[in-house]
């Protein structure tokens, strides 16, 4: 028989230790409520110490004037003063760099270079799988983009043993559908460097001294990046030769020509930056930006021989499976084709073998391709003609 112990309450054992139980039960309970009201009231700290901090202002960094005086010009509205600052932020500061200031106009922190959204979407964050191997019949102008873009990077002994300077940018220029664009994407892939690519429309800007703007930030983030490959395609949207005709839109396009004249080849050191430009209408193109120094090669980018719209069709082709198909007289049939043209073809006889859904691709089809491409090219012709 089981013995019954009485507590001093008169309470049985069994009862006290329930009752136990359950207070430890209540006390979890209370500290992870606790917990959640701790945390939520160190938010609401945070969230009303924000609201009662005073508001900061940025200012860019002008000179250093010595013993901790720092000349700031504050963004927005330009007005420059002199402050004081400690030792420990003064020893990071330079010219250029952009700083917090309160309202005693006392600097707070550093905020460092803070690029254009615009400008941080043209650097090329992949490589393209584009590669030297994917362009054909251009083997002279490779090599001469080559020695001008990616050698000098790649290679900067060969320089300064030989003791040259590279060129500092180079122009491609041709009709369209040549491979221009093609060229600079095989180089982003091939180079060991930051590439920023961008077309000479997106300079162009409504406001006064936005495109300006624009490409003096383009030119600091590409020297912050350095080694670096800038690439501007039609280069003439931004580039044309200047004109007086009196329009606000016409001077503003200047006012963004003068100062990628002077980011190319101007007082302040390029640093390690090399320049790719494209165009179909170089004889658009303003003298100023064509001369040695700014661009220092120009190469012209002509339509596919013989034998290089052999190599084009064969790239193209690489991946189909033909059927007795005969690319020389498919050559034949192309002359005076652009390399866009060569790759339409290919692509026309690989859809006309999927239409009948055949198990390749025949030499009809790709006659019937070059006949069809052509008709469209025509047509294309009479509408701007």
């Amino acid at each position: 028989m089981e013995e019954t112990i009485l507590t001093p309450g008169g309470e049985t054992e069994l009862s006290w230790q329930l009752k136990a139980q359950d207070l430890e039960s209540q006390l979890l309970d209370l500290k992870v409520r606790y917990d959640e009201l701790a945390r939520d009231n160190a938010q609401l700290k945070r969230e009303n110490n924000q609201l009662k901090r005073m508001p900061l202002f940025v200012a860019v960094v002008i000179d250093l004037l010595g013993k901790g005086e720092v000349y700031l010009r504050q963004q927005g509205n330009n007005q420059e003063y002199i402050t004081h600052v400690n030792d420990e932020i003064f020893s990071q500061l330079k010219p250029g760099t952009k700083v917090a200031v309160n309202n005693a106009l006392s600097i707070v922190r550093i905020v460092g270079n803070i690029f254009d959204s615009r400008v941080r979407v043209m650097e090329l964050e992949e490589s393209p799988d584009m590669t030297f191997n994917h362009v054909g019949g251009l083997e002279k102008e490779i090599e001469e983009v080559r020695e001008a873009v990616e050698y000098p990077l790649t290679k900067p002994e060969i320089f300064a043993r030989v003791g040259v300077e590279p060129p500092k940018g180079i122009l491609l220029y041709g009709p369209p559908g040549t491979g221009k664009t093609l060229i600079a994407k095989a180089v982003a892939h091939e180079a060991k460097a930051t590439f920023i690519r961008m077309s000479g429309s997106e300079l162009v800007h409504k406001y006064i001294g936005e495109g300006a703007q624009l490409v003096r930030e383009l030119f600091s983030l590409a020297r912050e990046k350095a080694p670096t490959i800038v690439f501007i395609d039609e280069i003439d949207a931004v580039g044309s030769t200047r004109t007086n005709d009196g329009t606000s839109g016409s001077a503003e396009v200047q006012r963004t020509l003068m100062q990628l004249l002077a980011e190319m080849d101007g007082f302040d050191n390029r640093g390690d930056v090399r320049i790719m430009a494209a165009t179909n209408r170089v004889d658009m193109l303003d003298p100023a930006l064509l001369r040695p120094g700014r661009f220092d090669r120009a190469i012209a980018i002509p339509l596919p021989d013989k034998a290089g719209r052999k190599a084009i069709l064969a790239i193209h082709s690489r991946k189909m499976t033909l059927i007795d198909v005969d690319l020389d007289r498919v050559v034949d049939m192309t002359e005076n084709a652009t390399g866009a043209d060569l790759q339409a073809v290919c692509r026309e006889a690989g859809m006309m073998a999927v239409r009948r859904e055949a198990e390749g691709v025949s030499q009809e089809d790709f006659e019937k391709a070059v006949r069809k491409v052509k008709a469209e090219v025509v047509t294309d012709l009479r509408m701007y003609t």
